[in-house]
């Protein structure tokens, strides 16, 4: 006897997650190049303030909405 297991797209339901910059909130925010994450480490750069580090905030969707 086979069970049909119904697959649900548990993607569909975790918030999306926000790259905010650390220093004005901005979230105009990318990684510096496109070699970041496979030959160099992660750095971010905001394109409002120009900072540009490793560290950044991630906030979920529904966090972003509240603090406005």
């Amino acid at each position: 006897m086979h069970l049909m297991i119904k697959k649900t797209n548990l993607e569909s339901h975790k918030p999306r997650k926000l790259k905010v910059c650390p220093r004005c909130g901005s979230t105009k925010i990318r990684l510096s190049s496109k070699f970041d994450m496979w030959l160099m480490p992660k750095q971010y750069i905001c394109y409002d303030c120009g900072y540009f580090g490793p560290v950044i905030l991630e906030l979920e969707e529904e966090d972003r909405n509240k603090e406005t």
